[in-house]
């Protein structure tokens, strides 16, 4: 049994990271905490809800921190993830309610009552998680493991030439968090799943309709670039007809910007590598953010040789098997929609 405790934003691929941790047998959801990213703080929860409610998770204990980053104006992209977060999804309203607890005191007092017990998987910019190394600086020591998606290296950014998404909304908790980790033990160093790699993991119609088929759905689905924008799934199985519809703006959108009808599910694979089922290779580096330049906000630089003369802080994937990964996909969320019905 692997125990997390997340912090999302709840947009496209984090609802799919969201998912596959779900559909895994030996997964416990110790605490999901809202960080405002794609959507606001109060959206990224209500949609944290409805998803795990959806995908037969219900009574997850689903809390807010920050409502905004520690030092620039919050930024948003409902042209990326849609006004509500899931794109052409509309997921039933929640039963449950969102906890009326601090994030950051979840955070700290979960790690402290279960040491080494507890893997953090980050996928939305680092504020809740840098308040928390504030508050409680052993919480590297406390966590068995951390992942984190964010970064880009030697590829180009994503919201701007040279920076991130996650890292760009929020660079000066970007910048806290690798500092906290300067000079820890090598096996406590988060693992960083960039852009260099989660850009790999091109999510494409073919995979979409083996979710359907893999969840028994009794028509095919089929997401396609001929289609009208905005068409809305009639699949009988309800998981798949709401992700369905939440990856078909995502491949409507990469497809505006000229990437192809495809969605980049970086979420995802970051979940796959804290629960360890998905093959990737890390290498130890210096990770520094810049805050100040107007030019490169939110870039994050690696040193890798040492140059700096400053010990590594995090391990940041290098290498991943994209194919490996959606065979993976499609059977455990198939496998989720087939159960949930």
């Amino acid at each position: 049994m692997t125990a997390y405790l997340l912090d999302v934003d709840t947009g496209i691929d984090d609802a799919l990271a969201l998912a596959y941790l779900a559909a895994l047998p030996d997964t416990e959801f110790v605490a999901v905490t809202a960080t405002p990213g794609n959507v606001d703080a109060d959206q990224v929860a209500r949609n944290t809800l409805a998803l795990l409610e959806l995908c037969g998770r219900p009574g997850v204990e689903v809390a807010i921190g920050a409502r905004k980053p520690l030092t620039v104006p919050l930024t948003t992209t409902p042209e990326t993830h849609g006004p509500q977060g899931l794109g052409h999804a509309v997921l039933p309203e929640p039963a449950g309610t969102v906890s009326g607890r601090d994030a950051v005191d979840l955070w700290i007092e979960h790690a402290r009552a279960r040491p080494g017990e507890l893997t953090a998987l980050i996928t939305a910019p680092l504020t809740n998680f840098a308040l928390a190394l504030r508050r409680e600086p052993g919480l590297p020591e406390l966590l068995a493991g951390v992942v984190i998606m964010g970064g880009s290296f030697y590829h180009q950014g994503n919201t701007t030439p040279t920076a991130e998404w996650n890292t760009h909304v929020d660079p000066h908790a970007a910048k806290e968090v690798y500092a906290a980790y300067r000079g820890r033990p090598m096996e406590k160093l988060p693992v960083v799943c960039s852009l260099d790699t989660t850009e790999r993991m091109e999510m494409r119609p073919a995979h979409v309709r083996e979710l359907a088929e893999a969840a028994g759905a009794a028509v095919p689905e089929l997401v396609l670039p001929g289609q009208p924008e905005g068409l809305r799934s009639t699949s009988d199985n309800t998981v798949i007809r709401h992700l369905s519809d939440a990856l078909r703006f995502y491949f409507e959108f990469h497809r505006l910007y000229n990437q192809g009808y495809l969605a980049h599910v970086h979420d995802f694979f970051a979940a796959g590598v804290a629960a360890g089922t998905l093959d990737y290779s890390a290498i130890p580096a210096t990770i520094d953010v810049e805050t100040e330049s107007p030019l490169l906000a939110g870039t994050t630089v690696a040193d890798f040789r040492g140059l700096w003369g400053l010990p590594p802080n995090a391990r940041i994937v290098t290498a991943n098997d994209p194919r490996q990964a959606f065979r993976e996909l499609v059977s455990a969320v198939g496998g989720l929609a087939a159960r949930q019905g």
